[in-house]
């Protein structure tokens, strides 16, 4: 079974370390210590444990070291950067695990656009030797690219003149519409199979900055200063430490304490549960918040999910569709929503909301058919609301449930896109209307009045397993990669 948890003793790949505002993941793969059996990560080429590691790193530096400001990402080994994706990894892998290996991959890397964008963390990719494929699409993931001037190094998308296939983790999408590069030098690069070197990337906009070895470090330093003076990220705040997940692995499913996951591999369904959070054990103050740390529920509540998405992913391929429910109390969703919102200029607050945006947008892309079922007891509130409105369909019992909005359904979970699930759901006009009702209460004749629900069934409809019988999600499902 994969999972996809570690922390830093454990890491293979990567070594990360912090000095001030400056944190530096170091690339140094190790060469026998593949993910799977059956090739070696020559020229520090990575497959998914490489990731894995990365994207544990990444919120290692985001929660525990609230000092950083700005990310290094660079190479521990001699002429080399990163070859990318190791292609006989690739060669084994069946064509779901190849999708899944890429999504993965292109998600951490919009997560180190989403904390640029939102976090006061900024990213430097410091090109020390060669560059290409999945690494070159690393760096264009970064805020600023500086690179060796040598006269060997390249950096290269060699994808389309040696394998036949365009880049698979955004890197002509960062190219020309991140970078502005012009998209006849785009062309000519990207069907160029030796690359290009320094001098020639700085002038088509490939890099930022060159520098000769010898002042090669001496430029990063610069840059990582420069970056640091723009950034609001506490200087003297104490970490918060990511303690391992409490997550049981069954027959049936996953269990969490916050999260419960039951799969029918024979019906290709899984059922999906957020519970919500329990009014004794909201914290009411930022001094309470902070002092909660990791089992603050927002965050918790997320590093489960996201857990548990990933998981499902990863070793349940065959599921099609994926049923999402709630239970607990819309008033304390509310509350707690009602605390990001009024402490978002804090920074743990802040990466609370970017870890719960980042994996409501990894929901977003899940390849399966997505249904919410609002009954009795369910808690579709605010952050919780997002997950119906990422639904493909939501059934929403007559008589009995409520939904309601808050502030965070409008800005600060938005899709990948930028743009919240409520302007996509009404095709860029989200009902002046909504933002009246706030915080109400709806039920669900004020659900579908408003657009908020696809479907009211009444109980007789809904029968006693819930609706899945009526409405037949079972014949529904969709081919998931």
């Amino acid at each position: 079974m994969i999972t996809f948890d570690t922390e830093p003793s454990r890491y293979r790949h990567w070594r990360l370390s912090c000095a001030g505002a400056v944190a530096t993941l170091t690339l140094d793969v190790t060469e026998e210590a593949g993910f799977s059996p059956g090739y070696r990560l020559k020229l520090n080429s990575y497959d998914l444990g490489v990731d894995i590691e990365l994207h544990d790193a990444l919120n290692r530096i985001r929660f525990e070291h609230p000092e950083v400001r700005v990310v290094v990402l660079t190479s521990g080994k001699e002429r080399v950067f990163c070859s990318g994706a190791n292609i006989y990894m690739l060669g084994q892998a069946s064509h779901a695990e190849k999708v899944n290996f890429c999504k993965f991959t292109n998600e951490t890397r919009n997560g180190i656009e989403d904390s640029s964008a939102h976090s006061g963390l900024k990213f430097l990719a410091a090109i020390n030797g060669a560059c290409a494929g999945g690494g070159y699409e690393l760096a264009l993931a970064c805020d600023e690219i500086v690179m060796v001037d040598d006269r060997s190094s390249t950096v290269s998308l060699p994808e389309v003149p040696l394998l036949g296939v365009l880049p698979g983790t955004g890197g002509l999408t960062r190219l020309v519409d991140k970078r502005k590069v012009r998209r006849d030098l785009t062309d000519v690069f990207c069907t160029t199979a030796e690359g290009v070197r320094a001098d020639r990337a700085k002038a088509w906009g490939l890099v930022d900055r060159i520098a000769p070895p010898a002042r090669f470090r001496q430029l990063v330093e610069e840059r990582c200063r420069a970056w640091a003076e723009g950034s609001d990220r506490p200087a003297e705040a104490a970490g918060i430490a990511l303690v391992p997940l409490d997550r049981v692995i069954g027959e049936g499913g996953y269990r969490y304490r916050w999260v419960e996951v039951d799969v029918e591999p024979k019906e290709r369904v899984a059922t999906l549960t957020v519970i919500g959070p329990r009014s004794e054990e909201i914290p009411g103050e930022l001094e309470e918040i902070v002092n909660a740390g990791a089992s603050w529920w927002p965050l918790a509540m997320a590093r489960e999910l996201d857990d548990a998405l990933l998981m499902l992913r990863a070793n349940h391929r065959e599921i099609g569709t994926l049923v999402l429910k709630t239970r607990g109390a819309i008033d304390g969703v509310l509350a707690v929503d009602s605390a990001m919102i009024g402490n978002q200029g804090h920074w743990f607050v802040r990466e609370t909301v970017g870890f719960l945006r980042r994996t409501l947008q990894r929901l977003d892309v899940s390849s399966r058919s997505l249904f919410a079922v609002i009954d009795r007891g369910s808690c579709f509130a605010g952050s919780l609301l997002e997950l119906s409105l990422a639904a493909d369909r939501s059934f929403m019992l007559a008589e009995g449930p409520q939904i309601a909005l808050s502030g965070l359904n409008f800005a600060g979970l938005e899709m990948v896109n930028g743009r919240s699930r409520l302007v996509t759901r009404f095709n860029d006009e989200p009902a002046a209307a909504l933002k009246r009702v706030v915080a109400e209460p709806l039920d669900a004749n004020a659900a579908l009045e408003h657009g908020l629900v696809t479907f009211t069934p009444d109980d007789l409809d809904w029968q006693d397993e819930g609706i899945r019988p009526a409405f037949g999600l079972a014949e529904l499902d969709l081919y998931a990669s």
